[in-house]
């Protein structure tokens, strides 16, 4: 067991200004990929990605020669690079064949992923407060998707694949808040990222052009900084601040894809998005209001 003082995550401005940094420079990663298309194998692409990401926090890695934590956290870092290469390879692959705006309504199922896997799996309970969050935003969900009515393409499955993976890669970033600063978390999973992804990229390679060359290195710089400030949000207020200012994407997402691309704003896409967006907030609210004591106590992984 670790306990956390409440007084840790008592900031919940900068938490918020915090996560509303990292969504914009997620919205630029989504706009970089979806111009970038399908000339590069997703593998390929995310190595590339990473890669860079690596040359930009090698001052925060040699700052981390020497650091020891607690018994099982490199266990923690090392499963969250595993599901981190099988999110990204789906995410590229899913970001140059699905519209931005889909990609970002999608992307919002990850807070209901997370809520079923604490339930289950953390043994954080699934009540029925929780149980009418998650069915009221599978039904956004599939309003978005419409199955049945038009048909899904395999971009579709691997973003819905990759929000799953993402969302516990999620819960252990939180998790990992509390043993290392938000450098060496970001730092950690750059690292095992890019080995991870090496060996399928080299499978598939491709020649790269120095054009996708530097759009991939704005790709790892905007997703370099928004993993940092991710980390940062979660150490400064708990999920119930930070989570909800997510949803902002939503709405960047849709003007990106109507302005750079010509992408409709698809009223389905809008209402199934918001719907998700007001089950998951209402749920998230609540459980703050209930959560306000003293201490936080959390099982460890």
């Amino acid at each position: 067991m670790s306990v956390v003082q409440a007084s840790d995550l008592g900031r919940p401005l900068e938490g918020a200004l915090w996560m509303m940094g990292a969504g914009l420079s997620f919205v630029g990663v989504n706009g970089i990929v979806r111009y970038l298309g399908t000339e590069l194998p997703a593998a390929q692409s995310a190595f590339i990605r990473f890669g860079f990401g690596l040359m930009f926090l090698l001052p925060a890695l040699w700052a981390m020669r020497g650091m020891q934590f607690r018994p099982g956290v490199g266990r923690m870092f090392l499963g969250r690079g595993a599901l981190h290469v099988v999110a990204v390879i789906l995410w590229f692959y899913a970001m140059a064949r699905v519209p931005v705006a889909e990609m970002a309504a999608i992307a919002f199922l990850g807070p209901v992923m997370v809520l079923v896997i604490g339930g289950l799996l953390l043994g954080e309970g699934l009540g029925a407060r929780r149980i009418a969050a998650v069915v009221v935003a599978v039904a956004g969900g599939l309003i978005v998707l419409r199955p049945g009515v038009r048909e899904l393409s395999l971009g579709h499955l691997s973003q819905l694949g990759a929000t799953v993976f993402f969302s516990m890669s999620y819960i252990i970033a939180k998790r990992l808040s509390r043993e290392a600063p938000a450098s060496v978390i970001v730092g950690v999973l750059s690292v095992t990222v890019t080995l991870g992804l090496l060996p399928l990229a080299m499978m598939q390679w491709q020649p790269v052009r120095l054009e996708q060359v530097g759009w991939l290195a704005c790709v790892a710089g905007l997703a370099t900084l928004g993993h940092y400030a991710m980390a940062r949000a979660f150490r400064a207020a708990p999920l119930a601040v930070t989570q909800p200012v997510t949803f902002l994407q939503l709405i960047w997402a849709a003007m990106l894809g109507a302005l750079a691309f010509g992408e409709p704003v698809e009223p389905w896409v809008m209402a199934g998005g918001g719907l998700i967006i007001l089950a998951i907030s209402a749920n998230t609210w609540a459980e703050a209001r209930r959560d306000r004591v003293g201490l936080v106590v959390a099982d460890d992984l």
